[in-house]
C-alpha cells in the first residue's frame, strides 16, 4: 500500500508527541513493506488563503504541490495534529486549504460537487491535554468531525478512522510507549 503521513504540528521541536506518533506510524508501515511518504508542516511556508478567487484560480505554494503529489500518490493518508483551541493548528488548516483546491479535490463541472480522492482511505491521529473521552463525549468532538464530514469525505476520502489521544501532558513514560507502539502495529496494517 501506498501511504502518506502528514505531521500536522506546526512546532519543529523533536520533543513534540505528534512528531514521534507520525513517525511510529510511518516506521511500522514501512518495516511492514509499504510505501511511505511524509511531510511535517513545521517544515513548510503556508500563506494564507485571503480569498475565495486566490482559492480557485490561483496556484497553491510549493509546499500545497509537495502535499497534492503525495495526497494524489497515497492510497491510504494519515493526519496527526495536536488539539489546538478546540480544533486543528492554523498552519495545518492553511495546509489543506492550500492543497485541497477545487480541480485537485473536488469535481464541480456536475450539478452537485463530488471529490476527486475517491479510492482512498484515511487515519486521523489527534492528542490533546484534555481525557480523549472528555473531547468526544462532552464536546461532541466537533472539529474531528469536521474534518472527517466536511474535508475528508466531501473530497472522496473513505473510510476515516480517528486514533485520539488525551492527558497527554500528564502521561507516564509506559503510556506513552503504549500509543506509540499501537500507531506501529496500525502502520503495518496500513489502518
Amino acid at each position: 500500500m501506498r501511504i502518506f503521513v502528514l505531521d500536522g504540528h506546526p512546532d519543529p521541536s523533536h520533543s513534540r508527541l505528534c512528531h514521534a506518533l507520525a513517525a511510529a506510524y510511518a516506521d511500522g508501515a514501512r518495516d511492514a513493506g509499504h510505501e511511505v511518504q511524509s511531510l511535517c508542516v513545521a517544515d513548510m511556508e503556508l500563506p494564507l488563503l485571503r480569498s475565495e478567487g486566490a482559492f480557485q484560480e490561483s496556484t497553491p505554494p510549493p509546499a500545497a504541490i509537495q502535499a497534492q503529489e503525495a495526497i494524489g500518490w497515497a492510497e491510504h493518508w494519515v493526519l496527526v495534529y495536536p488539539l489546538w483551541l478546540g480544533t486543528m493548528p492554523a498552519a495545518l488548516k492553511a495546509l489543506l486549504e492550500q492543497a485541497l483546491r477545487p480541480d485537485f479535490a473536488m469535481d464541480y463541472s456536475g450539478r452537485w460537487p463530488s471529490g476527486r480522492l475517491k479510492g482512498r482511505s484515511a487515519r486521523v491521529v489527534v492528542t490533546m491535554g484534555m481525557p480523549a473521552l472528555a473531547y468526544r463525549w462532552w464536546f461532541g468532538a466537533h472539529s474531528l468531525k469536521s474534518l472527517e464530514r466536511n474535508v475528508l469525505k466531501f473530497c472522496g476520502v473513505s473510510p476515516v478512522r480517528e486514533s485520539l489521544y488525551g492527558m497527554v501532558g500528564q502521561a507516564s513514560e509506559r503510556t506513552r510507549e503504549g500509543w506509540l507502539a499501537e500507531m506501529r502495529r496500525l502502520g503495518g496494517r496500513g489502518r
